[in-house]
C-alpha cells in the first residue's frame, strides 16, 4: 500500500503533457502515424489506380477478341439490329432472322454499340449491367475522332442508371457499307465493386498491421526511452542532492550522448565555479576573522601598556623623576608602535581600495644606493653586501619602491642573528626585467609557512614576542605595492638555509626609452 503513491505519482509524471518523455512519445507517435496515414494514402490512390488501368487493358483485350466477329458479316448485323427493324415477337437470340446474335457476357459486364445513325444499342440489358451513357454531344466526338486516336489504355468511371459505378472503354471500329465505309462506337464496361473491395481489404490490412507495429513500436519505445533519459534523470537527483555544504558533487560526462555529455561539463564547470566562489567566500571570512582579531590584539597589546603606565603614574609615579621618566619612555614606545600599525592598515587599505600609483622614471640602481647608510644602520653588526647593476630604470612610485626595500631588508634583519648574520641585495636586470633579491641566512622558513608569508598578520611562529618580529604586516604591504606596479613577488627558503625574496618589476630599455 505504501507504494502506490509513489507509483501512482510516478505515472502522472510520465503521463503530464509537460513531461519530456510524455512529449518525446507522443510527438514520435504522432509523427510515425502521420507517416503511415500518409503511406497508407498513397498505396490506397497507387493500387486502386493499378487495378483499374489493369482492368481497362482487360476490357480492351476483350474487345479485339470475340466481338470482332460480331462485325465478321460486312456490317450486315449492327444494320439490322435496329429495334425498328425486329420482326415482333422475335428472340435476342434468334440467329436464323437476323435478329441480334447470341453474345456471352461475364459478370458485372455491360456492352453497348453507338453508331450516327442507328443512336445507343445496349446489348446487355438482359444478361448483364446496363450500360451507363454519354451525352449525344460526347458519343458524337468520339465517333468523329479518327479511328487511331482513341487508346485501350484510355477508360472512364461512369454511373448507369442503377447507381452502379463501371470503368468503361471504348474502340471504334470502321466497316465497310452499301454507301461507304461506316464507323460505329463499342462501349464496354465492368463494375468497380470489386476492385473496390479489393482495395478496401488491402486497406484495412495495412491498417491493421500498422496498428500493430505502433503498439510494437510503442512497447520497444518506453524502455529505450527511459533508458535514453537516464542520465537526465541521474543529472536531477544530482542537483537535488546538491546544496552548499556539498558542492564536490559531478556529473559523469561520458554517457555516449553528445547533448547530455554538453550539459554534463557544463554543469560539473558551474559547480566548479560554485565550489570555488563559496571556497573563496570562506577563505574571505576566515581572513578577514584572523584580520580583526590580529589588528584587535595588536592594537590592544600597546593600549594595554599604555593604560598600566597611566595607572602606576597615578599611584604616585608620578612624583618620582626615575619612575616617571621609564613610564614616559614605554609609553612613548608603544605609541609609536601603535601608530606604525594603524599605518600599515591605512596603507593597506589605500591599495586595496586604489591599487593604481603615481609612477615616475626611476633609476632603481641610485635609489637602493641612496638607501644604503640607513639599510646598514638596521643591520647594527651584521654583514652587509650590495650588488648593484648599474642603470636600472623603471616606471614606478620612488617612494613606494623604498618602502618595498625597507620592508623586506628588515624582515632579514629581523630572522638573521646579530651578530653572524649575513645579508645579501641583489639588483639585475635581465630580458628586460628588474629583479630586487635580498638573501640571508636565517633559520628559513619551513613549507607549510612559505604559501601563507605574504598574507597579513601571519606568523610562522604563533608564540613568537614582538623583540622577534612585527605585527605581520609589511611583506603584505610590499606584496601589495608591487603588484599595483605589474610586478611580481616571491619567496624560496627550507629549514635551516635561510630565505631568498624576490621582486621582480618591469624595467625601462636605457636605449630605447620604452619598457618590456
Amino acid at each position: 500500500m505504501s507504494r502506490r503513491p509513489g507509483i501512482t505519482g510516478r505515472i502522472r509524471r510520465i503521463l503530464s503533457p509537460s513531461s519530456l518523455r510524455f512529449q518525446l512519445l507522443s510527438r514520435s507517435l504522432f509523427v510515425l502515424a502521420a507517416l503511415l496515414i500518409l503511406i497508407g494514402g498513397f498505396q490506397y490512390v497507387i493500387m486502386r489506380d493499378f487495378l483499374i488501368k489493369n482492368q481497362a487493358e482487360t476490357l480492351a483485350s476483350q474487345m479485339r477478341g470475340p466481338l470482332r466477329e460480331m462485325f465478321d458479316r460486312t456490317g450486315q448485323w449492327p444494320e439490322r439490329w435496329g429495334v425498328e427493324e425486329a420482326e415482333p415477337g422475335a428472340s435476342a437470340s434468334d440467329d436464323n432472322t437476323g435478329r441480334r446474335p447470341p453474345i456471352l457476357f461475364l459478370p458485372d459486364s455491360s456492352l453497348a454499340i453507338i453508331s450516327s445513325d442507328n443512336g445507343f444499342i445496349d446489348l446487355s440489358t438482359s444478361s448483364g449491367l446496363a450500360s451507363p451513357r454519354l451525352t449525344d454531344e460526347e458519343y458524337a466526338t468520339l465517333l468523329a475522332s479518327s479511328a487511331g486516336h482513341l487508346k485501350p489504355d484510355q477508360y472512364r468511371l461512369l454511373e448507369d442508371e442503377n447507381g452502379n459505378e463501371q470503368l468503361v472503354v471504348f474502340r471504334q471500329v470502321v466497316l465497310p457499307a452499301e454507301t461507304g465505309e461506316r464507323t460505329w462506337l463499342i462501349q464496354m464496361g465492368s463494375s468497380t465493386a470489386p476492385l473496390r473491395e479489393v482495395v478496401v481489404r488491402q486497406l484495412m490490412t495495412f491498417a491493421g498491421l500498422s496498428l500493430l507495429a505502433l503498439s510494437g513500436g510503442l512497447a520497444l519505445y518506453l524502455p529505450l526511452l527511459r533508458r535514453s533519459l537516464s542520465p537526465l534523470n541521474q543529472m536531477v537527483k544530482t542537483v537535488e542532492d546538491t546544496n552548499a555544504g556539498n558542492l564536490d558533487n559531478r556529473f559523469p560526462a561520458n554517457t555516449g550522448q553528445s547533448e547530455i555529455d554538453r550539459l554534463g561539463v557544463s554543469f560539473n564547470g558551474m559547480m566548479e565555479r560554485l565550489e570555488g566562489s563559496f571556497q573563496a567566500e570562506r577563505e574571505a571570512k576566515e581572513q578577514m576573522r584572523r584580520f580583526v582579531a590580529d589588528a584587535s590584539h595588536e592594537l590592544r597589546t600597546p593600549l594595554t601598556a599604555i593604560h598600566g603606565f597611566l595607572e602606576v603614574l597615578l599611584r604616585g609615579a608620578a612624583d618620582r623623576p626615575e619612575q616617571l621618566h621609564t613610564a614616559l619612555h614605554s609609553m612613548l614606545g608603544e605609541s609609536k608602535r601603535m601608530k606604525k600599525l594603524v599605518e600599515d592598515l591605512l596603507t593597506l587599505a589605500k591599495l586595496d581600495r586604489t591599487p593604481v600609483v603615481q609612477r615616475t622614471l626611476v633609476s632603481l640602481d641610485e635609489t637602493i644606493a641612496e638607501m644604503q647608510p640607513h639599510l646598514r644602520m638596521l643591520a647594527g653588526e651584521r654583514t652587509v653586501h650590495f650588488m648593484l647593476q648599474p642603470d636600472v630604470q623603471a616606471m614606478c612610485n620612488e617612494d613606494k619602491i623604498k618602502q618595498v626595500v625597507l620592508n623586506i631588508f628588515h624582515n632579514a634583519v629581523q630572522h638573521t642573528d646579530p651578530i653572524q648574520g649575513q645579508i645579501k641585495v641583489r639588483l639585475t636586470r635581465t630580458a628586460g626585467l628588474a629583479e630586487f633579491e635580498v638573501v640571508d641566512n636565517g633559520p628559513g622558513i619551513a613549507q607549510e609557512h612559505v604559501p601563507h608569508v605574504f598574507e597579513r598578520f601571519y606568523r610562522s611562529d604563533a608564540s613568537r614576542t614582538r623583540k622577534q618580529g612585527g605585527a605581520g604586516l609589511g611583506l603584505a604591504i610590499s606584496k601589495s605595492i608591487v603588484e599595483a606596479h605589474g610586478g611580481t613577488i616571491s619567496v624560496q627558503s627550507e629549514s635551516g638555509q635561510g630565505a631568498a625574496f624576490k621582486v621582480i618589476l618591469p624595467a625601462l630599455d636605457i636605449h630605447s626609452g620604452t619598457g618590456h
